[in-house]
């Protein structure tokens, strides 16, 4: 009868303990005070926002929660266009930013924008739009304009043109067409002898449907079928590349400078993660995309005779422009020939 009541005490015992270890939270990995920060993105959670959120999972796992970042998406904080005014004024401490957004406020920053550039993979992206986001004439100019850093790069796909109607299988086949592109790419695609049209995202399904376009450019390939662009294209692109948006995370600068060394630490490995994350989402939507349009759409693969040529006749008179526009505000040519060999 002893017997069974020690053991009777001893399960009891065993069973308060193990109890008492679930009901006790964790001992954080990385302790430290608490602090959140707000994230303001526009649009709904996608592949764009894979990084941020894996920024948020990695810090606030990392710290037990201590270090919280709320992703406020569909620019629940203000209009995409203004996320550098409010970080400046302290709404937020870091958000997505184009920009393409923000016109002639960020002029060095612009450079990335080019069309053309030889950019070839989502690593090379990457290593382009940090040498500038790092660069002493770009980095100082969003510093003290705005008070932020760029911290990383969302890196967008390079873009591709979706389109209906005879296939452009060279540089010539361009002329005369009426294409949406923006930016640097509108640039390009004016200069190879094609016509603009201007329209939001949401227009362009009715605007090729109804013939009111012969093709658009989009982040390939996700944003193309986020758009349903593939829906009532004939042909699509797959490497002319000829630009993309840098849409960069920013982060303020007295927000970063507030944060303890130890969670400084940890932004530097979410920010690593992050891009695995971003990496990860493009390639899945690829490997859903390009299978289904291969099977219903005529794919054009350019040579690299004919890219050169869209690079000569595309790219260098935008390239050239835009040094002899800036020259006057900052040595434009040394930022072209950043990026430049930072693509090599």
């Amino acid at each position: 009868m002893r017997h069974g009541n020690l053991m009777i005490l001893a399960v009891a015992g065993a069973a308060f303990f193990c109890s008492t270890l679930a009901s006790t939270p964790a001992a954080a990995a990385v302790d430290g005070p608490k602090v959140t920060w707000k994230f303001n993105v526009w649009g709904k959670k996608r592949a764009f926002t894979a990084d941020v959120e894996a920024w948020k999972q990695h810090v606030e796992s990392e710290t037990n929660g201590k270090f919280k970042i709320k992703i406020y998406y569909g620019d629940q904080l203000g209009g995409k266009k203004q996320n550098l005014d409010n970080i400046k004024a302290g709404v937020f401490e870091s958000a997505k930013v184009c920009w393409a957004y923000h016109g002639g406020k960020n002029k060095a920053m612009t450079v990335l924008n080019l069309p053309f550039l030889p950019i070839k993979d989502f690593d090379m992206q990457r290593r382009v739009a940090e040498a500038i986001h790092k660069h002493p004439i770009s980095s100082g100019e969003v510093k003290k304009k705005w008070n932020v850093m760029a911290f990383s790069s969302s890196n967008l796909p390079q873009y591709e043109f979706l389109g209906r109607g005879k296939p452009p299988k060279k540089l010539e086949d361009y002329k005369g067409m009426t294409v949406r592109a923006l930016g640097g790419m509108a640039g390009a695609m004016r200069a190879l002898g094609a016509s603009i049209a201007t329209m939001t995202a949401t227009e362009v399904y009715q605007a090729i449907e109804r013939g009111a376009a012969d093709a658009v450019s989009f982040p390939s390939t996700y944003a193309h079928s986020a758009y349903k662009v593939d829906e009532v294209a004939t042909w699509f692109t797959s490497n002319m590349s000829p630009g993309t948006n840098d849409c960069p995370n920013v982060i303020s600068i007295t927000a970063w400078n507030n944060l303890p060394e130890q969670y400084k630490k940890l932004m530097y490995q979410a920010r690593e993660k992050g891009y695995a994350a971003l990496k990860a989402a493009y390639s899945a939507k690829d490997k859903v995309n390009l299978p289904k349009w291969r099977k219903k759409m005529t794919e054009i693969k350019y040579s690299d005779a004919e890219l050169a040529r869209f690079q000569k006749a595309g790219g260098q008179p935008v390239y050239d422009k835009w040094v002899a526009k800036y020259k006057g505000d900052f040595d434009s040519q040394s930022m072209l020939d950043a990026v430049l060999a930072a693509a090599k």
